[in-house]
């Protein structure tokens, strides 16, 4: 868990090459999959230039990729019979945890995985922002962990509209990726990420009235693989606000809600296991300040491995694996 695994290094060569710049028909599907006795389940489909893709997720490992469809076996089946089917994985576990977790109107989903050492996931949101990616935060992970843990795990939360409006900066996250100086797991993050300064929370957000919440998920996903990035299974509320009704919706696409245990901007410290929440927008420099302060403070413990970030995909798989 510590290192991210020879199959997640496969499958970013295989899928994060790929730009589908023709994609139609972009659609929810569910179902079984199976090739090379390995089982799949397929969360979309969709059409790119003419040819059939499938989006699917490893309900092991919650690895996900994009493949064809004629070289699975595949079975058809409704939300209800897939989730039913998958039960026991740690994929459908940590579903069924999130819908748990959702009572609060903020920070609903998971908010903490589980290591075998000392050490946090570190997730950094992606709004939309008129000011530059905040590259001090990734060039500090890689300067730090490059001799104990390279790639760096990261997950990041993006918008459609920050991918509008960052080529760039977007281009500059892949390659630093191409180099294997950091490893990134992408959440969707909505795709306009709207927020009113008066609205009270239970309005906000996603949950603001008129909210079209298909567009909201599968236009960032759309935008991401123009982009040439790889979806998650993850997803991350705008602000952090949500209502049960609104996580069980985004259940309802096979996402899981991640939230957090410790945003380093409001001074929450982050304990072994946490999922730490930053942004690297540029809109929150406390955040990314406090980060830079802890990644010093852990320097020794870093060079010795007694301090690491842990791939969030494969956090969240072991907490499940453990309770198993």
């Amino acid at each position: 868990m510590l290192i991210v695994s020879l199959s997640c290094t496969l499958t970013l060569s295989a899928n994060a090459q790929a730009n589908y710049l023709k994609i139609t028909e972009y659609r929810v599907y569910f179902g079984w999959a199976k090739r090379f006795l390995q089982d799949w389940m397929v969360l979309r489909r969709f059409e790119n230039a003419g040819r059939q893709y499938m989006m699917l997720v490893n309900p092991q490992t919650l690895e996900t990729r994009i493949d064809e469809p004629k070289d699975y076996q595949i079975k058809p089946m409704t939300m209800e019979e897939a989730r039913s089917f998958f039960k026991s994985t740690p994929y459908q576990r940590a579903l069924s945890k999130a819908e748990k977790q959702s009572v609060m109107t903020q920070d609903a989903g998971i908010e903490m995985g589980m290591p075998k050492e000392s050490g946090i996931s570190l997730t950094a949101d992606l709004c939309p922002s008129h000011r530059p990616l905040d590259k001090k935060i990734f060039t500090d992970i890689f300067s730090e962990f490059q001799k104990v843990e390279k790639p760096a795990p990261i997950a990041l939360s993006i918008t459609g509209i920050w991918m509008r409006q960052h080529p760039g900066d977007l281009e500059w996250l892949k390659q630093m990726e191409r180099k294997g100086e950091i490893y990134i797991t992408w959440i969707n993050h909505s795709f306009n990420h709207r927020v009113s300064k008066t609205l009270p929370l239970k309005e906000n957000f996603l949950l603001e009235p008129g909210t079209d919440i298909n567009y909201e998920v599968l236009e960032t996903e759309k935008a991401m693989l123009k982009n040439g990035l790889l979806p998650s299974v993850f997803f991350r509320f705008p602000g952090l606000v949500s209502d049960q009704q609104l996580v069980n919706r985004i259940t309802d696409f096979g996402l899981i809600p991640i939230g957090t245990d410790a945003w380093l901007a409001k001074g929450q410290q982050p304990q072994a296991g946490s999922i730490v929440l930053i942004h690297g927008n540029g809109n929150e420099p406390v955040g990314v300040n406090d980060f830079i302060d802890l990644l010093r403070s852990k320097t020794r413990a870093i060079a010795q491995k007694q301090w690491l970030l842990y791939d969030l995909r494969e956090s969240v798989d072991d907490e499940f694996e453990s309770a198993n």
